[in-house]
């Protein structure tokens, strides 16, 4: 079937028989992608992500048709443009989840920002404080942020932030796990995580990578990301605990990965973002990640 064939007439299709049917799934995926109401790709899995972003559709457009696929929501489907769903503006100031949207989406970077209830936006903001001033981003320390951010009613809101690194730490910067060098996480936005464990001596609950991200090798061991080479792939960079190192000295706590300094910050972390209605509805949804840097931040939204 094709959405074209439910044309003028009565036909009426449950969920259960989209997900049956892999054209015609991938067709309405592909047009609730354009419309910015599913992430992509268009893979024919008509799952529970899917059916949230249609009726998210067919609530915008009223078309009348609920828990269905009729001939309403079908035409409505073809013809409907972006710039013709309500899409009530963010409402941002000066505040640093403010800046942190404005940021995200400047047009040198367009990042993916999250705006529907329970949908949370995971960011990484390097060299900062928790009082949200800079600092000298010195190696080996824990010195930057894990935040989470939820837009509410348009205005974005820090859910909560924890101390963290975005950095390999002295130990395995020295000695790296891969010859080109120790991975320094290319600051950017990736799709690339999913709900799993992290570790073996002292497994725990973790954002594991499930897709690939882009890196730099210190080859030179001079802890920065300045000439490094760049490296795509999938490396184990996880989203896990720091395992309570002292905030001066990340030990062996991080070879590259995203790690939030204490325990008990993480399982906070953790049981945040298992809230998403995105990962509710699908255990295996793959969280986006926001690492800036944050003396870029404050030089384009000071004050």
């Amino acid at each position: 079937m094709r959405l074209q064939d439910f044309l003028g007439t009565q036909t009426k299709w449950n969920f259960e028989a989209i997900a049956q049917d892999a054209d015609l799934a991938r067709q309405i995926q592909i047009l609730l992608i354009g419309l910015d109401l599913l992430e992509p790709p268009a893979d024919s899995k008509f799952g529970p992500i899917s059916v949230m972003a249609l009726k998210k559709f067919q609530e915008l457009t009223k078309t009348g048709e609920k828990d269905f696929l009729g001939a309403v929501t079908a035409k409505k489907l073809i013809e409907t443009k972006i710039t013709d769903l309500p899409k009530p503006p963010l409402k941002l100031g000066n505040d640093i989840a403010s800046k942190i949207i404005k940021y995200m989406q400047a047009p040198e970077q367009k990042y993916q920002v999250f705006t529907g209830a329970k949908e949370y936006n995971i960011v990484y903001i390097e060299g900062m404080n928790g009082d949200w001033t800079l600092n000298n981003d010195t190696a080996n320390q824990f010195n930057d942020r894990r935040i989470v951010i939820e837009v509410v009613d348009g205005v974005p809101k820090i859910i909560d932030h924890w101390q963290a690194t975005t950095e390999p730490g002295r130990h395995y910067t020295v000695n790296p796990m891969n010859s080109l060098g120790a991975a320094r996480i290319k600051f950017g936005q990736y799709k690339s995580w999913a709900v799993g464990f992290h570790g073996n001596a002292e497994r725990h609950e973790a954002l594991i990578q499930v897709a690939p991200l882009t890196v730099h090798r210190d080859l030179n061991r001079d802890f920065k990301r300045t000439g490094d080479k760049l490296d795509t792939g999938l490396f184990l960079i996880n989203q896990h605990w720091g395992y309570d190192a002292p905030t001066n000295d990340i030990k062996n706590a991080s070879a590259g990965c995203l790690v939030g300094r204490m325990r008990q910050g993480h399982r906070e972390f953790m049981a945040i973002i298992k809230q998403d209605r995105r990962y509710v509805a699908n255990k295996d949804y793959v969280f986006y990640t926001t690492v800036i840097p944050g003396d870029d931040l404050l030089k384009k939204f000071p004050g």
